[in-house]
């Protein structure tokens, strides 16, 4: 059963491919806390800007540790109390071939960022940056990893991607000429 509920996503996904002027990549180490937290934020924002079918949106991590894993269940708690949901979500790797399916590929920190641009093909075109690049007056540049931390972190991770995916998607809006 879940492999055909993951054929019948990816054929959704792959029918509004068709429709999507722009393509968001949110990455983390693992893909189990900072970056399907971010994608889960800014799905819901783009959600309710009414853009779903205009961006698309994924997370991915550097680390191949966690494919196929749900979120960690701390990410899962914090962001459900928020009216978040993660718990279906899975961890993947991310890969070159990213680069040419996603506009926007943004790392957590810059750690990340470093390994992001040791994959980056030489003729990417697109923004390849920090997450909180998007909300300068924060005054932080990374997202904090939460995962040896208590249940602070995870509000923290929450804080700043909640204020950066807003920047990010009024970024994304113009760029793509999406009101």
């Amino acid at each position: 059963m879940k492999r055909v509920v993951e054929a019948v996503k990816r054929a959704v996904a792959s029918a509004n491919d068709d429709e999507r002027r722009a393509a968001v990549l949110f990455v983390c180490m693992g893909n189990i806390c900072r970056s399907p937290t971010a994608e889960s934020v800014f799905r819901d924002q783009v959600r309710r800007a009414g853009l779903e079918r205009a961006i698309g949106i994924e997370s991915a991590g550097i680390g191949d540790w966690h494919v196929g894993q749900a979120p960690d269940k701390r990410a899962i708690a914090h962001g459900r109390r928020r009216g978040y949901e993660l718990a279906e979500l899975r961890a993947r790797q991310v890969s070159r071939e990213d680069f040419a399916r996603f506009d926007w590929i943004l790392a957590m920190d810059q750690r990340n960022l470093r390994d992001l641009v040791e994959l980056r093909p030489p003729d990417y075109a697109g923004h390849l940056g920090l997450l909180l690049d998007f909300a300068p007056e924060l005054g932080v540049r990374e997202v904090p990893d939460p995962y040896f931390g208590g249940a602070d972190g995870f509000e923290t991770v929450l804080e700043l991607t909640e204020r950066a995916c807003a920047g990010l998607l009024a970024h994304v809006r113009r760029a793509h000429g999406l009101g």
